[in-house]
């Protein structure tokens, strides 16, 4: 019963249809940034969270902080998957200056989750941003077409309430998900979910894109750069499960009053047991990500021919 259920599910994700990995990483974070303009650029900053301005320019500008995090994280391991394909000095050049340029969003301060006003600084990883998606192209990534398991996309549904407060509405006048989720009913100052963007899609977008990258990571020939990628990537599902998790807690389960505990802010590295959580969790993702693919048989082994006796030699005739 086990081993069917186990070969169902990979019939099932043999079946999924086959998407082109990179197209549809830079079309879902290219979404959301449309959506985060739309969307600050028309709602007054007291019913967003962290933003100051307002208009159009308040909606680039918060954009601009959406391509530092979480954009720039997620395109590390492209820039690397890219030097690999590329090989050429001048493409190896290019790889080195945009890492350098995404890494910008590791500096402290650059990205304040309680101050989430553009700042000069945040052009450096968008920069960077720009040259991971021109190498993609020029390594023809774009082409490269992977199978996503069909249950990734219960992400999605967790994410409901988030690209709704991305596109800038609450559920509460929707059917059927009024009743489901927790948005616009005022808990403490503001609506349990705030318009604008949250964190918590943070996470599953950086989930859903390292998990389009692990079928590419895969198929890196350098063993050392195979090691690095699939660790990167452990640690991003790693870490975007569980901003996710943390933030619909907060959100659904919470706010509600169902519990008192909250699940602390995991957007920083800290020694904490969340933190513990997210390394032993990174751990075991990459473990997943870098096993070897077992061996490919044409069919089923058929029943072994017993060997032949060996021949008798006949006797002369006349003997």
């Amino acid at each position: 019963m086990v081993a069917g259920r186990s070969d169902g599910l990979k019939n099932d994700h043999r079946r999924a249809p086959e998407i082109p990995a990179l197209a549809a990483l830079w079309a879902m974070f290219g979404v959301v940034a449309v959506e985060i303009v739309v969307t600050y650029s028309r709602e007054p900053p007291t019913r967003l969270y962290a933003v100051s301005g307002s208009g159009v320019g308040a909606g680039f500008g918060r954009a601009l902080v959406f391509l530092n995090f979480p954009v720039a994280l997620a395109a590390l391991p492209v820039i690397a998957l890219t030097a690999e394909r590329l090989r050429r000095r001048i493409a190896l050049a290019g790889a080195l200056v945009a890492a350098g340029l995404c890494s910008a969003v590791f500096w402290p301060g650059v990205v304040d989750a309680y101050d989430l006003d553009a700042r000069p600084v945040n052009a450096l990883a968008a920069v960077g941003v720009a040259l991971a998606v021109g190498l993609s192209l020029a390594a023809g990534l774009h082409r490269e077409r992977v199978r996503v398991h069909p249950a990734a996309l219960a992400l999605l549904v967790l994410a409901i309430p988030w690209l709704a407060a991305d596109l800038g509405f609450h559920l509460d006048g929707v059917p059927v998900l009024r009743s489901i989720f927790l948005t616009g009913k005022v808990v403490g100052v503001r609506a349990a979910v705030h318009l604008g963007h949250h964190h918590g899609m943070d996470g599953v977008l950086l989930t859903l894109a390292a998990l389009l990258l692990v079928p590419l990571a895969r198929r890196i020939e350098a063993p050392a750069l195979r090691l690095l990628v699939g660790l990167y990537l452990g640690l991003e599902i790693a870490y975007g499960l569980a901003n996710t998790a943390q933030d619909g807690w907060l959100e659904q389960i919470a706010k509600r009053g169902w519990t008192t505990h909250v699940i602390p802010s995991v957007l920083h590295p800290a020694l904490t047991l969340p933190w513990l959580g997210i390394a032993l969790a990174a751990a075991a993702f990459a473990a997943l990500i870098l096993r070897p693919a077992p061996a490919r048989r044409s069919g089923p082994p058929g029943p072994r021919t017993p060997a032949s006796p060996p021949a008798r030699p006949r006797a002369a005739p006349g003997a």
